[in-house]
């Protein structure tokens, strides 16, 4: 349980205060635009079925996953984190990518890179945009040194948008 869960205050009927409940779901966005927005980056986009395991993910549960130039994603896969796994391919010089399985890299120099990207790539999401993209991954718990991704965006991710810059890649 999440530390934000609470346990019901009338019977029956569970109170669920979780904030990582509320981010966006590939399955409420639709795969469409996703895999459109991935294929100008020569990457693919593929649906897993509901309740099976996402290959290549980190993490499990429900989060992305990474094989090759494939993005791996269910219904229930968060935006944030479909966008965090395409940015890790993206980021990655193409003649790496055929090479990746589940983790993309050990450097902190692309992991930040990936997150200032997938928040710009938000933006060419209909109906997320980075402003949404910033509060789920706030509400997913991810941790940055300012004490929140819109901080850390605008005030302390100038190296994550300099390398994307050196690459030619969006910022």
């Amino acid at each position: 349980m999440h530390p934000q869960t609470q346990a019901s205050t009338s019977p029956g009927e569970p109170v669920d205060n979780d904030p990582a409940n509320t981010v966006l779901r590939v399955g409420q966005l639709g795969f469409d635009a996703p895999a459109t927005l991935l294929a100008t980056f020569g990457l693919k986009l593929e649906r897993v079925a509901d309740n099976e395991p996402i290959p290549g993910s980190f993490w499990g549960d429900e989060e992305a996953g990474i094989i090759g130039i494939t993005v791996y994603a269910r219904d229930d896969t968060p935006v944030h984190s479909l966008l965090h796994e395409a940015g890790h391919l993206i980021v990655l010089p193409e003649e790496r990518r055929p090479d990746v399985h589940t983790d993309a890299t050990d450097s902190i120099e692309e992991e930040d890179a990936t997150c200032y990207l997938q928040i710009v790539l938000a933006d060419r999401l209909p109906g997320v945009g980075r402003e949404r993209l910033m509060a789920d991954m706030d509400a997913w718990g991810y941790s940055f040194r300012m004490g929140s991704t819109r901080a850390w965006f605008e005030q302390d991710a100038a190296d994550a948008r300099a390398f994307l810059l050196e690459r030619g890649l969006p910022c």
